[in-house]
């Protein structure tokens, strides 16, 4: 199923948590994120109801598979990005922001290239 950017940027966010933390709720995405509530809250619904995400009773936010495989692969772009970034000299801060914008763009055909160029593995 195709996602946009920023249903890619809820699913990355999601994982980032539940690195960080066991149990992860819409407050902790809003929190994170800085969005209001009512958007989080339109978010999680809309990738409950594509089958990116379970909640359960409680609240408790979990990666289904495909989800999870998304989220892993839009990671794993930013961190590739950002490498190639700062091998090519650009502050950490600088490439941070920009593989955050360029993850949800580029195709996997010029993913895979850059990784090969740039000797980065994911």
């Amino acid at each position: 199923m195709k996602t946009h950017e920023s249903q890619e940027m809820y699913l990355e966010t999601i994982l980032l948590l539940r690195m960080r933390k066991a149990n992860v709720r819409s407050v902790d995405v809003v929190e994170e994120l800085g969005y209001a509530k009512s958007s989080v809250s339109r978010a999680v619904n809309l990738l409950q109801s594509n089958g990116f995400i379970h909640i359960d009773e409680s609240g408790d936010i979990t990666l289904t598979p495909e989800g999870q495989k998304k989220a892993e692969d839009i990671y794993a772009k930013h961190r590739v990005f950002t490498e190639a970034f700062i091998k090519m000299g650009a502050p950490s801060d600088v490439a941070e922001e920009n593989a955050c914008r360029i993850e949800h763009v580029v195709s996997d055909e010029l993913f895979e290239i850059i990784k090969r160029y740039f000797s980065i593995a994911d």
